[in-house]
């Protein structure tokens, strides 16, 4: 739960930014910390990471 509120908080931060900045670059710096995250799990599975990523997106 609390990966979740430093998600959207720092998410609110980076909205908060780039309006005051003028800089929408900022805008994608959640979906970085999202795709890490992603990456760090996947990376946790007690498995080869090949495996674990063919696995991952193999399934329906």
């Amino acid at each position: 739960m609390e990966l979740l509120i430093g998600f959207w908080l720092m998410t609110a931060v980076v909205i908060f930014a780039a309006i005051k900045y003028k800089k929408a670059i900022l805008l994608t710096v959640p979906f970085f910390f999202m795709i890490g995250y992603l990456v760090i799990q996947i990376i946790l599975v007690p498995m080869p990471f090949w495996e674990t990523v063919r696995f991952v997106f193999s399934l329906r």
